[in-house]
């Protein structure tokens, strides 16, 4: 069974993402949002049959782990209570679509994370989505200022009431940003690398999985810069006086293979343990389009996993499966 560990629901109704805008406009203004609208089933739909679910059956893939769109997130944007109308709109929606096409899909909830409130306010939402929803996870935004880095690094101890809720409930967490308002930052070719490598060394700098045995974080984009500088991460935990990169994170951290060509995959594969690698792909995400050269899709990241040329012991199917399982205690 392959199981996409990293889908994001980016072909959401039209109607949803105008709700939206139409939210923030109201924070402005100081009123209150209008309505969330009535959004039918085949509206629904028709956002994924001809889309995500076609591609899943072109290109091999049995159930996607599906969440909020990731840039829409925006927990830079309004207060915290509009944020938590916001996660709880998205996350009403990807359970929508979980219950219209059961064994495809299985949800990741969006939190409602904004700018300077505790992160144990969103645990709550968290909670819900697991216990009355059956998600199996959640994205968890390290930067909810949106590319300023206000928040405190994510083994302080601020963090500390979510990372409790993840591991009590028995679900891991993606590590993933949201929109960027720093225009230094390109979203999806700098901020989101910057993150996913930003979030790996804060973790080799501390004692998080000492104190959270439990708990499970996955790093996507295949791991931001990590597998490209594993020697200085390795080297930078002995300048440090940290324990080896493989025995302090490596039980709780795991990779994902949203890495767009076949190099990138093979030294994915080549640095970390296939245990710590999980099948992911971002579609329809970051980078949609042919790749000249090949022909395929970029994000068709299968192509890439099967070329690797796993054997029988760590196979594309295991991979996907048990790594995924192995994160999220098999769930």
């Amino acid at each position: 069974m392959i199981i996409d560990c990293h889908g994001h629901y980016t072909t959401a109704p039209e109607a949803h993402t105008a709700w939206r805008a139409a939210q923030l406009a109201a924070f402005e203004r100081g009123e209150p949002a209008p309505p969330y609208p009535d959004i039918t089933d085949d509206e629904i739909r028709a956002t994924i049959e001809d889309s995500q679910l076609r591609l899943m059956d072109e290109r091999g893939v049995d159930l996607t782990l599906f969440s909020p769109r990731a840039s829409a997130m925006g927990h830079h944007a309004g207060d915290e209570a509009t944020s938590l109308a916001w996660a709880r709109a998205c996350n009403d929606l990807v359970a929508r679509v979980v219950a219209l096409f059961p064994g495809r899909f299985a949800g990741v909830c969006q939190l409602p994370q904004s700018t300077g409130a505790p992160i144990g306010n969103a645990v709550a939402e968290l909670r819900r989505c697991v216990e009355e929803l059956g998600f199996v996870g959640c994205n968890l935004n390290p930067d909810p200022s949106g590319g300023h880095w206000t928040s405190a690094p994510l083994t302080d101890r601020s963090w500390y009431p979510m990372y409790e809720a993840l591991a009590e409930l028995d679900v891991p967490a993606m590590v993933h940003v949201s929109a960027v308002t720093n225009r230094n930052f390109h979203a999806t070719g700098s901020h989101y690398l910057n993150a996913d490598t930003t979030a790996f060394m804060q973790l080799l700098q501390a004692d998080l999985f000492r104190d959270l045995p439990g708990l499970r974080l996955v790093i996507p984009h295949g791991g931001g810069a990590v597998p490209y500088h594993w020697g200085r991460f390795r080297g930078l935990a002995d300048m440090l006086g940290r324990p080896p990169v493989e025995e302090a994170l490596m039980g709780n951290v795991f990779f994902d293979t949203c890495v767009y060509h076949q190099p990138g995959i093979d030294l994915l594969f080549a640095v970390a343990e296939p245990d710590n690698i999980l099948f992911g792909s971002e579609m329809v995400g970051a980078v949609r389009g042919i790749d000249p050269r090949t022909g395929h899709h970029f994000d068709d990241t299968r192509r890439y996993v099967d070329a690797v040329g796993l054997d029988d012991e760590a196979g594309v199917t295991r991979q996907a499966d048990g790594g995924w399982n192995g994160a999220c205690g098999g769930a």
